[in-house]
This record gives C-alpha cells, structure tokens and sequence, in this order.
C-alpha cells in the first residue's frame, strides 16, 4: 500500500485531519501531490501531505493555490504526557522532513500550533511569520458578543434588521468580482479564476464542509459575501467580499457572527479568522475578540533559474 493510500485510509478513520489537508481538498487544488508519513512502532505519529510541482525545470515546494496551510500532522498517543508532547512533535516532525522531496524552491505555510523553528533552521529553511486570530468557541453566544467590541455588538444588532442571510453558492461569481476590485484597489495581484473557485465551492459542498453565505438587503441587493470552510475541529473565513457600491460594513460584520454561530453549533472549537497583515483587516478582525496567532511560512530558494524568473516576472 503506497503512502497516499495510508494516508486516505488515516483520513477515513481519523476526523480530526483539518478540511485543508483532506486528500479530496488536495485533489481539487493540486495537479499532483503526495504524503509522507512516519510510524512509531505501530502507531502513526505523522503524516505531511505535499504538492508535488515543477515549473521551468524547477522542484517546487509550495502551498497550493487556496489553501492556507499545508504543513505536518502529529498523531500523538493516547497515553503520552502533556509533559512529553513537545519532544514526541519534535521527532515526528524530524522524521517526516527527512522524506519530502529535495526542492530547491520553498514555500510553505504551516498550520498554527507547529513552532518547531529549530528543526527548520537546521534544514537550511527561513521561517517567516505571519498571524491570524483565533476565536475559541467554548463560551456561550452571550458571552463572545460580550467579548466583542462594542462597535461590532452595534453593527451586529442593526444589521440583523436590515438585511437577510442565506446560503447561496450560486453568487460565487459576486464574490470573484468583489474580490478582484478590493485586491485590484490595493495594487495585489489576482491569481486564481472563476472557474477555480468553482472547483474548490463544488468540492466543498460535496463534502459538506462549505457555504456561501450572502448578506442581501429586502430590495434582494447584495452587500457582502462571506465563504465559510469548516472541519471538525474548527471553521475558518476562508474569503469574503463587500459591495463597493453599497454600505457593507455591517453585513460583512454579521455574516461573520453567522458564521462563528454555525461553527459552533457544529461542535467546532476555533473559528480561524485568517488574519492578515493589512494593517485594516487585522484591526476588524481583532475587534471580535480572538486571540492572535503566529504560524510559519517555510522559505527557501536555491534556483538561480527560480531566482531569474521572479526577478523578471514576479
């Protein structure tokens, strides 16, 4: 049985595995890709799925399109010590490194809760940070809008009487537009199509872990636009948009309470904000009361080829 065939089977039996690194989402955003996987007698202690891809010649390690984190995954023991978790990921993660493929190119992000910034370092890779929030859901509805920002608590109350929320996959094509204008706005490029998103929406609903949810005034006008990913440990904002041509800020506020209500119900424990550096983003999304969270981005580049092309065509 080959690695990915293990690592199909862990999944099927394994719920905790996030939405990003089940074999369907890889499936959906990678051409190819494969899996590492390391045991402890006979017991496995990890797995690290990866894309495999080469561009001009080029090896390439990197997040695929999409998707916010790739990194290992440690089954840790039923029995292990909370004292002894550290050294069992520490030599998990040793393990699985050791038999990713030799690219010269990196780039990946790592999932929050992997900070083990000495074994990168040793294997010759820049650990950058970044930061999302994370929202723990284990308090009651009552008490996380109490942990909000009193502006966010208002826009929440007045939004909920002015618009309607509903579940439509169908304006994905909205979202693609809303998106394009922000990040067109803000000089970003825009590297993903329609037809992309599309996939990744299918594909989601199919596996009954996406909606789309859309915030619509009474005249049937859309203001915003929020895609909601979930697994079984936690949901996250996986993208959202607003109407540059209405008042939006309230309903984008509202979707996000919507969401952060569903993924509760779910028996979800963290909705993942997926913060961003841009200075605006990280200051709405702190104001729901998460607690900030660093992951790494692993990097490396070798490839005068790889360095040439960037330099040329970004």
């Amino acid at each position: 049985m080959s690695n990915k065939e293990i690592y199909k089977k862990i999944c099927t039996q394994n719920k905790q595995i996030p939405v990003f690194a089940q074999p369907w989402w890889l499936d959906t955003v990678c051409k190819h890709w494969d899996v590492a996987i390391t045991k402890k007698g006979d017991h496995i202690a990890g797995a690290w799925p990866y894309p495999i891809e080469k561009k001009i010649g080029v090896t390439l390690l990197r997040t695929p399109m999409l998707t916010p984190y790739l990194g290992p995954l440690v089954f840790y023991p039923a029995d292990l010590k909370e004292s002894n978790t550290d050294s069992f990921q520490h030599e998990t993660i040793t393990d699985l490194i050791k038999q990713l493929p030799k690219a010269p190119v990196w780039h990946l992000s790592i999932q929050p809760g992997i900070k083990q910034a000495g074994i990168f370092k040793q294997n010759k890779l820049e650990s950058k940070v970044q930061q999302t929030f994370l929202l723990e859901l284990k308090e009651d509805e009552k008490t996380l809008l109490e942990n909000m920002k009193e502006g966010v608590r208002r826009n929440i109350r007045i939004a909920e009487s002015e618009v309607t929320v509903t579940n439509s996959p169908e304006h994905i094509k909205d979202l693609y537009k809303f998106q394009k204008n922000t990040l067109t706005k803000k000089g970003k490029s825009f590297k993903y199509s329609l037809g992309e998103l599309k996939k990744i929406m299918k594909a989601g609903i199919d596996h009954d872990s996406s909606a789309l949810w859309v915030a619509k005034t009474p005249e049937k006008k859309i203001l915003a636009i929020v895609w909601h990913v979930w697994d079984a440990n936690s949901s996250y904002y996986f993208m959202g948009g607003q109407n540059p041509e209405a008042n939006s800020y309230r309903a984008m506020t509202l979707l996000l309470w919507h969401c952060m209500k569903l993924a509760k119900s779910k028996g979800n424990r963290t909705f993942d904000l997926e913060g961003s550096m841009d200075e605006g983003v990280e200051r709405f999304f702190r104001n729901f009361g998460g607690e900030r969270e660093i992951y790494i981005i692993l990097q490396k580049n070798r490839s005068l080829i790889w360095r040439l092309k960037q330099a040329v065509l970004g």
